[in-house]
């Protein structure tokens, strides 16, 4: 039984020239040799390491801090500081991770316990799923030739677990910002979908391979209106300045979360990270050419999920400029925005991305 597993995953192993040594010689050992071939196996690999979770999680660590960090520099202030302070403050995120790990989570009286509890743990459901989908090179979970079309579809997802949790707060702090997350929901989803479309429709494919491999031209460059359209959907479905509605601070303190601490707080307050984070990933492979980079030989199966990771956070970090310097838009005239100027570009790009497409094929 354990040999026909570990031939299975031998023969859809990762290969990387510069490990191969390393790997054979492990092979050889007979507990080793299938941890080995798991770890390697390219749908493990892409679903648990790059760009699955190992990779969020890192991204995680980093992102919380860079943004910390940028939004005081840009302040004039100083930033997270005390924790590491030889090296300013880098593993800020990761103490106040052990921190939420090791508070009480408390449930308040007039909470719906058992949705108030299981719902930030199943919230991540549809953060894992487009992760099955996302392919970076050879390395991918489940290959389909409509996985654009899937990524969107889990995405869209996440938005409702966030309104469950609001109604399961059962305050009217968070339902005020289960309500706003909802009004969010409607004026950016359109538009993003739309433009997403429109990418399709210029490449002739919903198939992430076959995007990528088109893209002799950056997404960017054959329609710039759908980038834009994208760009600011992102920012909306993110909750990210100037559009951080449903958790504004000042006056519904932390929105649908407002009632959570503990784990259950460290759990639902990187709802927005990890959305950014999927929204990033596929941003990349509509409109920067995916895993695409410089090769490098002796990395093999790995060099792209590196570059697609690495893409990726360098696309977040841009965006998290936008925190420092925009001041918070009203509910109003965010979906104002999001019901007239984006919503008609976003219609303009799907007729440029028919144009496009006509044109390329």
């Amino acid at each position: 039984m354990l040999e026909e597993i570990l031939e299975i995953f031998r023969s859809n192993m990762m290969d990387i020239p510069i490990l191969k040594p390393i790997i054979l010689k492990l092979e050889g050992v007979p507990v080793l040799n299938l941890i080995v071939s798991l770890i390697f196996w390219r749908p493990f690999f892409a679903v648990i390491i790059i760009p699955g979770l190992i990779s969020l999680v890192l991204y995680l660590l980093y992102i919380v801090w860079f943004e910390r960090k940028l939004t005081a520099r840009v302040q004039w202030r100083v930033g997270p500081l005390e924790v590491s302070r030889p090296i300013r403050g880098a593993i800020q995120a990761l103490a106040d991770g052990l921190r939420y790990f090791f508070q009480e989570a408390i449930v308040h009286v007039d909470a719906h316990r058992p949705y108030f509890i299981q719902l930030p743990i199943l919230a991540f459901i549809p953060v894992l799923l487009p992760i099955l989908f996302i392919p970076a090179g050879a390395v991918v979970g489940i290959r389909t030739p409509y996985s654009v079309q899937l990524i969107v579809a889990f995405i869209a997802l996440i938005p409702l677990t966030i309104i469950a949790i609001g109604w399961a707060s059962n305050s009217r702090f968070a339902y005020i910002g289960s309500v706003r997350e909802a009004f969010m929901y409607f004026g950016y989803e359109i538009p993003l979908i739309i433009s997403v479309m429109a990418m399709i429709l210029v490449y002739g494919t919903g198939d992430a391979y076959a995007i990528v491999k088109k893209q002799s031209i950056l997404g960017i460059f054959l329609n710039p209106i759908a980038f834009l359209v994208y760009i600011v959907s992102m920012l909306m479905a993110t909750s990210r300045l100037p559009f951080e509605i449903p958790e504004a601070d000042q006056e519904i303190a932390f929105g649908p979360f407002v009632e959570y601490s503990g784990i259950l707080f460290g759990l639902v307050m990187v709802i927005a990270y990890e959305k950014l984070y999927l929204m990033a990933l596929l941003f990349v492979i509509l409109f920067l050419g995916g895993w695409s980079g410089p090769v490098i030989p002796t990395l093999g199966d790995l060099l792209p999920p590196i570059w697609l990771f690495v893409k990726t956070v360098v696309v977040i970090s841009i965006l998290v400029i936008v925190r420092s310097i925009y001041a918070r838009y009203r509910l109003d005239q965010a979906l104002r925005i999001g019901w007239t100027s984006l919503l008609g570009a976003s219609v303009l790009s799907l007729i440029l991305g028919i144009i496009v497409g006509v044109w390329l094929g």
